[in-house]
C-alpha cells in the first residue's frame, strides 16, 4: 500500500481498488460508446448493438450467461482449494467447429440479466468462498461487466478478475480491462490463420491474438502466486488438436518470445465434438504420441506451467 499522484492511497491489489468514480465512468462510458459501432473482438464487425443489432457474437445489448458456480476444474492456481467463482457467458465471438461447450456458445443457451443481476452474481461467488471472479467468453459484454464490476467493488467485491477467453479480443477492450483485471487467461489456439479460419471462422486469428497477448502482458506480467493460488499475472492455454491441425511448435515458439517465464497450461482434452465429425482431421481425440510431442517441446522451451499428461491428472512440472 502506497501513495499515488496526489497523495491518493493505492491499493495494489486487487488492481479494481485502484480505480476513482471518475475512472470507473470514463471506462463505462467508453465501453457503452463502443456498443454503438461494436469493435470489441476481433471481427469489428460495426454494428449498434445498443439498438438491437447483432454482429458475429450474435448479441445485442442484453447480458446473457448460462450458469455461474463454484468451479473446480480450472488450472490448480485458478480453482485452488475453494473453487473459482465462474461466470459463464452466453454466445461467443469465435465460431470454433470443435467446441465442447458448443450449447452455450453456439447454440445461446442462456438467460438473459440484468447489471444488478449480474453484480449479485458476482457477490454470490465470492460470499461462497471463490478466490476469484473467473468471467469466461466475457468479450462481446465487457462493457456491461464493467458496470457491474464498480457495483459490486462499491458492495464490497474484494477478490480478483480472471479474464477467461479465447484470445480474439481487439485491443481497444482489453484497454477498457486494463486496471481491472489482475489474471489473464485467454487461449492461443493456432499457429497459422487459415487454420483460424477453417476451423474457427474468424479471420487473421493469430495476428489478434499475439496483439491481445503482448497487451495482457503489458498490464500484467508474469504470473505471480501466493500460496499458490494466482492473484495476478498471464497464463496462456493451448488445446492441442489431432494432427496438429493447431501448429503446436509456432504457437509455443511465440509464447516463449512474449516471456520466457510465462505460465503455459498445455490442454489434452480434445475429444471431438459440434461439428468436428464434419471434418476427418478432427473426427478423433489426440493420441498419447501427440500430446506427448507437444509437452517434449514445451520442456525442451523451458515453460514453467501446468500441464496435463495424456489421460493423468493436471500437475505441475
Amino acid at each position: 500500500m502506497g501513495e499515488g499522484e496526489g497523495g491518493r492511497e493505492r491499493i495494489a491489489y486487487p488492481v479494481y481498488l485502484n480505480l476513482t468514480d471518475s475512472e470507473w465512468r470514463d471506462k463505462i462510458d467508453s465501453g457503452y460508446e463502443i456498443l454503438k459501432s461494436c469493435i470489441l473482438c476481433g471481427h469489428r464487425c460495426g454494428v449498434n448493438r445498443i439498438k438491437g443489432a447483432k454482429g458475429e457474437c450474435r448479441s445485442d445489448w442484453r447480458v446473457v450467461i448460462s450458469s455461474y458456480h463454484l468451479h473446480f476444474g480450472e488450472e490448480p492456481p485458478i480453482s485452488g482449494r475453494k473453487g473459482s467463482g465462474t461466470v459463464f457467458f452466453t454466445n461467443c465471438s469465435m465460431h470454433c467447429q470443435y467446441c465442447q461447450n458448443y450449447t452455450i456458445s453456439q447454440l445461446g443457451m442462456g438467460d438473459s440479466v440484468t447489471i444488478d443481476g449480474l453484480t449479485d452474481c458476482f457477490l454470490y461467488l465470492q460470499n461462497k468462498g471463490a478466490h476469484n471472479i473467473n468471467l469466461v467468453t466475457p468479450t462481446h459484454f465487457v462493457p456491461q461487466i464493467i458496470a457491474a464490476t464498480w457495483r459490486a467493488v462499491k458492495r464490497g467485491l474484494r477478490i480478483p478478475i480472471v479474464y477467461n477467453t479465447g484470445g480474439y479480443d481487439s485491443i481497444e477492450t482489453l484497454k477498457l480491462m486494463d486496471g481491472i483485471v489482475d489474471i489473464y487467461m485467454p487461449d492461443a489456439k493456432y499457429g497459422d490463420n487459415d487454420k483460424g479460419l477453417k476451423y474457427s471462422k474468424v479471420t487473421n486469428y493469430v495476428d489478434v491474438n499475439q496483439a491481445a497477448l503482448r497487451e495482457m502482458h503489458r498490464q500484467v506480467g508474469d504470473l505471480i502466486l501466493k500460496d499458490g493460488i494466482a492473484v495476478r499475472g498471464l497464463m496462456v492455454r493451448h488445446l492441442v488438436l489431432p494432427n496438429d491441425i493447431s501448429n503446436t511448435e509456432k504457437v509455443l515458439k511465440f509464447l516463449h518470445e512474449l516471456s520466457p517465464n510465462l505460465y503455459l497450461s498445455l490442454m489434452s482434452q480434445y475429444y471431438p465434438s459440434y461439428r468436428a465429425d464434419e471434418y476427418r482431421e478432427l473426427s478423433r481425440p489426440i493420441t498419447s504420441w501427440e500430446y506427448d510431442k507437444a509437452l517434449e517441446l514445451a520442456k525442451r522451451l523451458g515453460f514453467r506451467g501446468y500441464f496435463q499428461p495424456y489421460l493423468r491428472l493436471i500437475h505441475r512440472i
